[in-house]
């Protein structure tokens, strides 16, 4: 298996993967999609849409990105948006079915042995049983409270110097964009 050297969190996951084909470049620049603080738990490839690409459950949603030569695509799922998750697969493959305030989102070809384990590791985490998230209630009853907490982190960083206005403004807009 490849080796990335991308984030200690996203290495372990894609390691696990059984395969990295159309997920390489996604799994090189995943940290540009995350926010601050959240970290990768499990990995997984499939389609959605028109792309190939990466499922990403973190700590805090599960991320579809798809970064290709032409487009970029990426579709988060809060865990507190997530009503339902459905798991159906084949003999190598399967389908992921996220239900997600109001809409159905079909993540397809995702292989068999990653697919069943991330439907079922989201089940555990939607329905509040999630082993490594004593935090998770607090933030998922008060997005906003989140949303404060990543914007202040975000302009400790800007006057720190450790990132520059550039920097600040396109994670600034990242952050309101993401209510």
């Amino acid at each position: 298996m490849a080796t990335f050297n991308v984030r200690p969190d996203i290495d372990a996951a894609a390691e696990k993967l059984s395969s990295t084909v159309g997920a390489k470049r996604e799994i090189q620049r995943l940290p540009e999609v995350l926010w601050e603080g959240e970290t990768v738990e499990m990995l997984a490839t499939g389609v959605y849409g028109k792309g190939n690409g990466l499922l990403a459950m973190t700590n805090h949603r599960l991320i579809f990105y798809f970064h290709g030569v032409m487009s970029q695509k990426v579709e988060d799922f809060p865990y507190n948006r997530i009503s339902s998750v459905q798991w159906s697969g084949g003999m190598l493959m399967g389908t992921l079915t996220v239900f997600a305030s109001g809409n159905k989102a079909e993540i397809k070809q995702v292989p068999k042995d990653q697919g069943k384990t991330l439907a079922d590791q989201l089940r555990q985490r939607i329905s509040g049983g999630a082993p490594s998230s004593p935090a998770q209630p607090a933030s998922a009853a008060s997005p906003a409270g989140d949303i404060a907490s990543r914007l202040a982190t975000l302009d400790q960083l800007r006057a720190a110097g450790a990132i520059t206005d550039e920097e600040y403004r396109d994670r600034r807009t990242k952050i309101l964009d993401s209510l």
